[in-house]
């Protein structure tokens, strides 16, 4: 029995907590998630600066808008600047504004983004392309909270919480002298991660339904569900675009309303995986009711087994992070994941976890 169904109804996150938008719009039913929901609950409440990092697709900005919704600031403007859309020379008026006359075509004054965001939150997105002489200007704002606009002599003071969102390595970055320590520094005060969709597969069922319901709902489609050779298709594929890319392809499902394109496709993408067994997965929503139970002719076992076995590894996942978070506590450990104390002592015997130095 899984942590989910052994106590559902004490589980700090419980299935449908994220549709009901405590978490603003983060989508999420895989367990794998807890450690970012835990994050965001903490440093939520706080006025520390956020760096986000993941691949591209992951829903940076959705985890980056959740924090913002669960703080103090919520009522207060939600400002997003993407540091990559814009050349350097109008980023930098983008973000601190000008005065009139401050350069040819000014003809009047415009407030910085940063201005705009007085009091609220400004996500710097794709923080690892600003260029570095805007990064040091940036850390004149983080460090003493003013500016000067273009052309202007005179300071703006502004008081803005500040996340930052990057799919790059800014260790690498930093180490080539590319970005400022000093100003990575300011900015990796509170790290979240958000690991990318190939390994948080259990997600992807889940993230189907609620992108199949959406889109049938917007383009007035009677909402389709998928065969198991689908779903297996899906399953295999890496998502390099990740939650972006699975949310297009079921767009397109659901606009074509036919699934037969998709295995073939799939398959022959360079990111399907076509050799060895097939990854771990729970059930999806299937056009046939025996799906669920029939066998697999290549050897890839059936989807009940499949699923059971993807939420073993992923209640693993958890309690090893639980357990991580509270320094192999037990106790905090239980109430960490709203489980009973002689429960969690089941799952870890069950896990073959006992092996470690518990506190």
């Amino acid at each position: 029995m899984s942590l989910v169904e052994d106590a559902p109804s004490q589980l700090p996150f419980p299935q449908g907590v994220i549709e009901s938008g405590l978490y603003g719009s983060l989508l999420t039913h895989g367990i794998r998630m807890l450690a970012i929901m835990v994050a965001i609950d903490r440093v939520a409440p706080t006025d520390a600066t956020v760096l986000i990092t993941g691949e591209s697709g992951t829903g940076k900005e959705i985890v980056a808008r959740a924090v913002h919704e669960r703080s103090p600031r919520h009522d207060r403007p939600f400002i997003k600047v993407n540091c990559a859309a814009l050349p350097a020379d109008l980023l930098e008026s983008e973000l601190l504004g000008y005065e009139r006359g401050a350069f040819t075509g000014a003809d009047r004054a415009k407030p910085g983004k940063f201005e705009l965001a007085n009091h609220g939150t400004i996500l710097l997105d794709e923080m690892g392309d600003l260029p570095v002489h805007l990064q040091a200007k940036l850390l004149q704002v983080l460090q003493d909270g003013e500016f000067s606009p273009l052309g202007s002599r005179r300071d703006v003071r502004v008081e803005v919480r500040v996340i930052a969102a990057t799919n790059r390595d800014l260790d690498a970055l930093v180490a080539a002298g590319h970005f400022r320590h000093d100003l990575y520094y300011r900015i990796n005060v509170m790290r979240i991660h958000v690991p990318p969709l190939r390994e948080r597969t259990e997600e992807i069922t889940f993230l189907l339904k609620h992108f199949l319901e959406k889109y049938a709902a917007r383009y007035g489609r009677v909402r389709q569900s998928v065969s198991d050779e689908t779903l297996r298709a899906l399953m295999e594929y890496s998502w390099p675009g990740n939650v972006r890319e699975l949310e297009n392809c079921v767009k397109r499902l659901v606009l074509l309303e036919t699934e037969d394109w998709i295995p073939a496709e799939f398959r022959r993408r360079p990111h399907a995986v076509v050799q060895g067994p097939a990854r771990s997965h729970p059930a999806a929503p299937s056009s046939s009711p025996a799906a669920a139970s029939s066998g697999d002719a290549e050897g890839h076992g059936n989807l009940k087994e499949l699923a059971r076995d993807a939420a073993g590894k992923a209640e693993c996942h958890a309690l090893r992070m639980a357990l991580d978070e509270v320094h192999w506590h037990r106790a905090e450990a239980a109430k960490l994941l709203g489980v009973s104390y002689k429960t969690l002592l089941h799952k870890i015997k069950q896990h073959d976890l006992d092996g470690r130095r518990l506190a």
